[in-house]
């Protein structure tokens, strides 16, 4: 059966790259029509991945490839580079191109005054196209170079801001920290590619070589788990989580779009893209299990006592992309659905929140939560909206986080799984608590800001985003409910129903409530004092307020030796190579020098040289024959 629209996929990342050019040709010179350019590239990818999902809905096609460019030849082996159409990634184009068409509508207003704003829409036109490449790669090789490309595209944004040291930083950071995840990336593609028959890296192959048992389990372990590693540094996962939160000196809806649908959700995409290899290696499951379950609870309880209001949201994504890795690693075919339900819903309430602290930052000029207070009253739209997005992320019943994070909570419940079932309810009491203290001190109570006068709403460029993101992070839940349960089979190719569970229903929907009401009795009635808590325990706070001091770790355990490391090589290289470079200088151009000097036109210096050069031949003839003769 002929796909009419997938087999025209490959121009949905072709606009944003079109967009990228037109924007970098021109220069500065756009300025606003450069926004322009950007938002019509990015509606013509979102309309036609809507047609691409809707064909893929209606038509229970099989997946559509692309494979014919023969890129690379060494031998019998053969690289090509083409374009795939599945299921799972013409989700992922919808999440993507929606998100990125919105975070652009809202730059347009948020991104007003900066001269550089023709720069930034080219830097999100090719991170889009980054991003959508990446989804759309038929193979691995060809899903790593988009990769790459996704993190190039997040330094120059998270560094956008480039005159801030703060931002240099922190774009550094993300780049360095995250090359660590990658660098087991590859060497998991070159034990693949290795392992494989016929070395063939594209995912259907790999998909039936590892579902019908044609690789090892040790084998498949380690690719398993070198793969997980690079989605650990893109997704945040423990220990290679510490630059999402520093990614925040970027511009605010840059905030939205890297943790909401491009360069975090690429390490889970990247799991439940090759979920065939993990599927054949039960050890790598349980690993991605663990180490999902640790970040949503560790970052949770960081998220309690931050007072960067995108800080909060920052470690809150972390919590949330655990959630995710934690149900693909149950390993369950209605696990790995819910983990790419939490996907779809998350996009939805993170923009929503992301853009909505955009909105509180442009009106108060602050980013301390500390600093606000009584926001919601002059910015009624925000109010409401960040509201709605943060009930959602609170899981409270019908809220679309309320169903996807149920059912990955119900999925460890089924499967008997239920020490990550109670780290998964603490994360979500965590969650619920730490959103209610940030939003009645931002949006309830009495200004603390000197700029008060100034608060107001910002303009409909930046509110009609938040709108329709707020209808989503409503709406979008209800696709896969107990009562709606089409979603696993069509993902996963199999009849699959969530299997509800009423207690886990209850359980999950009564601690999200307990968050809330404890937030409330602490920041609104001041029944209970918040500084009665600082004072019991002030080490818990300093801990959790320095981020268990992983950040001083690393900076003790690896950055401090080797940058002494970098001195002592760096001292090698200037006096020990460039010194032996700068003598045989000095030497030639001394014998240089002395030869001038010999050849001065006298007959008596012409002759001393002579008798020198005599004597030091009879002495050089003697040495030899004294030492022959002993």
């Amino acid at each position: 059966m002929i796909s009419a629209y997938s087999q025209y996929a490959w121009l949905i990342p072709l606009f944003p790259l079109l967009s990228f050019l037109i924007l970098t040709a021109a220069g500065r010179s756009l300025r606003e029509v450069g926004a322009y350019i950007s938002i019509v590239a990015v509606f013509a990818s979102f309309v036609l991945s809507v047609l691409v999902f809707m064909e893929r809905i209606g038509g229970h096609l099989e997946g559509y490839t692309w494979n014919k460019l023969q890129w690379i030849k060494l031998g019998d082996v053969v690289l090509t580079m083409g374009f795939e159409v599945t299921n799972l990634n013409s989700l992922m184009l919808v999440i993507v191109t929606l998100v990125s068409l919105l975070v652009n509508i809202y730059s347009k207003g948020y991104m007003h005054d900066d001269e550089r704003i023709n720069v930034f829409f080219a830097y999100i036109a090719l991170f889009t196209f980054s991003m959508l490449g990446l989804v759309i790669s038929e193979n691995l090789v060809q899903l790593y170079i988009f990769w790459e490309l996704v993190g190039v595209c997040s330094f120059l944004l998270v560094g956008f801001w480039y005159f801030k040291p703060e931002a240099r930083a922190a774009a550094k950071k993300a780049f360095i920290v995250t090359r660590v995840g990658d660098v087991g990336l590859f060497i998991g593609i070159l034990l693949l590619f290795w392992a494989m028959p016929d070395h063939a890296l594209d995912f259907t192959s790999i998909s039936n070589a590892f579902s019908s048992g044609k690789i090892s389990e040790e084998i498949a372990t380690w690719i398993a788990i070198l793969i997980f590693i690079g989605a650990m540094g893109k997704s945040g996962q423990f220990p290679l989580h510490t630059w999402l939160p520093d990614a925040m000196e970027g511009p605010t809806p840059i905030s939205a779009l890297i943790h909401a649908a491009t360069m975090v959700a690429a390490g889970v995409y990247l799991v439940a893209r090759t979920f065939d290899i993990f599927t054949a290696a039960p050890a790598a499951l349980t690993v991605v299990a663990v180490v999902g379950a640790f970040t949503a609870i560790f970052a949770a309880t960081i998220g309690t006592a931050q007072n960067d209001i995108k800080r909060i949201l920052a470690y809150s994504t972390v919590s949330q992309l655990g959630y995710m890795m934690m149900a693909l690693g149950i390993g369950t075919a209605a696990a790995y659905t819910a983990g790419i339900f939490h996907l779809f819903t998350h996009a939805f309430f993170k923009a929503l929140l992301f853009l909505g602290a955009g909105n509180v930052i442009h009106a108060v000029h602050t980013q301390d939560i500390h600093e606000m207070g009584g926001v919601g009253r002059k910015m009624k739209i925000t109010a409401w909206t960040f509201a709605i997005g943060a009930l959602a992320l609170s899981g409270i019943v019908p809220l679309s986080g309320f169903w996807s994070k149920d059912a990955i909570l119900t999925e460890a419940y089924n499967t008997g799984h239920y020490g990550l079932l109670i780290v998964g309810l603490a994360a979500a009491f965590f969650t619920a608590f730490y959103m209610s203290r940030l939003f009645f001190l931002v949006f309830f109570g009495k200004s603390r800001n000197p700029h008060r006068h100034d608060v107001h709403e910002s303009p409909g460029t930046m509110t009609f985003p938040l709108i329709v993101l707020a209808v989503l992070a409503v709406a979008a839940g209800f696709v896969f409910t107990p009562f709606n349960p089409w979603l696993g089979g069509w993902l996963t190719g199999h009849e699959a129903e969530e299997h509800a569970s009423a207690l886990v229903m209850i359980l999950s929907n009564v601690v999200g409530l307990l968050g809330i009401g404890f937030g409330y009795l602490v920041f609104v009635k001041r029944s209970i004092s918040s500084a009665s808590f600082v004072s019991s325990a002030p080490w818990l706070y300093r801990l959790l307020n320095r981020k268990y001091y992983i950040d001083e770790l690393y900076q003790a355990v690896w950055v401090r030796p080797l940058g002494a490391i970098g001195q002592v090589l760096n001292l090698f290289d200037v006096y020990v190579v460039d010194g032996v470079v700068r003598l045989s200088t000095y030497a030639v151009t001394g014998l240089g020098r002395l030869g001038s000097r010999l050849q001065n036109g006298q007959v008596q210096t012409y002759g001393l040289a002579t008798l020198l050069g005599l004597l030091v031949l009879m002495l050089v003839i003697a040495g030899r024959r004294f030492i022959n003769f002993g």
